[in-house]
């Protein structure tokens, strides 16, 4: 076969052979699934990693059984809530240390191999070198064996992430930047300098893994060499070295994990770092339409009135929730975050911003936002801190709001979402039905959560993705406007 290669669609961004899509490739990939039986768990360091697949079940607790349960059937994938974004190092060790421990238990029981999955940022924000290692540190604690590599593929298309030349970018302004040029790259927490993703892992490491010790699976090797020539680099994989998987397009990613297993037919183990678009991938799914009404209200939309809650202040979320108060039809409530991080006037603001919700929710839709100048503490652990407090004054705000039984809730904003699933609408185990926009913003059906919150619409908003209309349509959508106003297609930041 002749390969050609292309220029590069954006400035900047290396030139490639033309992508190779196999039309087989996902078939082959669950044919796989079936007959060895493996699962895929997917530990999430936020709610929003279920944002390229569908008909899989999302676990938010840490309790052994309800993995046992999501992931009973062969070829099965759950995802498991653990929201160590919004935890310290520290702390997101020891959770990573329970979860890891149960599903390679669980692998054990059904003896039947398990991908496992440490779900992340596709931009780059998160405890990355420390889940890694705590994962491989228990695998070898339960089954005597840890992994020979790690998959690193934070790319999420639909956002327009991707990586190519060994360099992760990010469309902005439909332009390309690498994302270490980003705003996200400046996270009060999270920050970090390099686009590289191989100077990304060195950074990360702290001087310990060095850019020469990092595999790379370029382009040029999935496009050219195929299947045969990514298996070839994963088997020089060993002792949990990092592999950055270069990727524009599913049609890449779905040729990785066909090389993939390959190596694990082999007996290879890896484990993988990545952004929603590989999940899809490794399940073999196709793509699915994005949802519509009756995709979600099989019976027909119910009455009452619902809520939209804004946590998240990256700059894109700002400009959405502009655009949705311009757009008005809803009742807006701010809870400001100065109240809130002062000890004097907390409670007071929280009890009086949770009474005007109830009112408002009886008569209108609602959007509740926390004020949009962000506070930062004086390092990163404290700016960790108020971003906590935010979100639980967010969640006491929501539990007042379940006596007014909301039709549908809307969480913008990672550690939001992860919170108010959680605690806010004590959901357990829940079902992704599918997305609003192609790749992005996953609608959730609770089938375990607090009493009336059963069955009721949960939508997943990241803060960082979608155009600046996007939490208007998703807000239309609900609150059943025309189709015409349904959510647009063009989405990419």
């Amino acid at each position: 076969m002749t390969h050609e290669t292309r220029p590069a669609a954006h400035p900047g961004v290396p030139a490639a052979p033309e992508p190779v899509r196999l039309p087989d490739a996902r078939q082959r990939i669950r044919d796989h699934r079936l007959a060895t039986g493996r699962r895929t768990a997917v530990l999430d360091d936020d709610p929003t990693g279920s944002q390229s697949v569908y008909g899989v079940s999302v676990v938010t607790v840490l309790d052994a059984a309800e993995y046992a349960a999501a992931l009973a059937e062969p070829a099965s994938t759950s995802f498991i809530l653990t929201n160590t974004r919004s935890l310290d190092e520290a702390d997101a060790v020891v959770l990573n240390q329970a979860a890891g421990r149960a599903l390679f238990e669980l692998e054990q029981r059904l003896d039947a191999p398990l991908d496992l999955v440490s779900r992340s940022d596709s931009t780059l924000r998160g405890h990355v070198m420390a889940e890694i290692r705590t994962l491989d540190a228990v695998r070898r604690e339960v089954t005597g064996r840890g992994f020979d590599g790690v998959l690193f593929v934070p790319s999420y298309f639909e956002a327009g992430r991707f990586t190519a030349g060994d360099v992760h970018w990010a469309m902005v302004g439909g332009e390309a930047v690498p994302a270490g040029d980003t705003e996200f790259a400046k996270d009060a927490t999270f920050g970090y300098r390099s686009s590289d993703l191989k100077d990304f892992v060195a950074e990360k490491s702290g001087g310990t893994v060095t850019r020469e010790q990092v595999l790379s699976i370029g382009l040029d090797d999935i496009r050219t060499g195929g299947e045969d020539r990514v298996a070839d680099i994963l088997r020089s994989a060993h002792d949990l070295q990092l592999v950055v998987v270069n990727a524009t397009e599913f049609a890449d990613l779905e040729i990785v994990v066909l090389g993939l297993q390959q190596v694990q037919r082999e007996g290879k183990l890896f484990l993988h770092r990545t952004g929603p678009s590989f999940v899809r991938a490794l399940a073999g799914l196709d793509p699915k339409p994005t949802l519509q009404a009756k995709d979600i209200w099989p019976a027909g939309r119910p009455a009452g009135h619902g809520l939209a809650v804004v946590g998240s202040h990256v700059g894109q979320t700002a400009r959405q929730v502009a655009a949705a108060q311009a757009r008005g039809g809803v009742t807006e409530i701010e809870l400001s975050v100065p109240a809130l991080v002062n000890p004097a006037t907390r409670g007071a603001h929280i009890t009086d911003t949770a009474a005007k919700v109830v009112d408002a929710l009886a008569g209108a839709d609602v959007l509740l936002y926390t004020s949009r100048s962000l506070l930062k503490g004086s390092d990163a652990a404290a700016s960790l801190e108020i971003a906590r407090s935010v979100s639980g004054a967010l969640i006491e705000v929501v539990q007042a709001a379940l006596a007014a039984k909301p039709a549908w809730v809307i969480a913008k904003g990672g550690i939001t979402s992860h919170d108010v699933a959680v605690r806010g609408l004590g959901i357990r185990r829940a079902t992704v039905l599918g997305q609003l926009f192609p790749g992005m913003v996953s609608v959730l059906r609770p089938d375990e959560a607090a009493p009336g919150v059963q069955g009721m619409p949960y939508v997943v908003f990241a803060g960082n993705v979608g155009n600046e209309n996007a939490l208007a349509d998703t807000i239309e959508l609900f609150r059943g406007a025309p189709a015409s106003a349904a959510p647009r297609e063009e989405v990419t930041p």
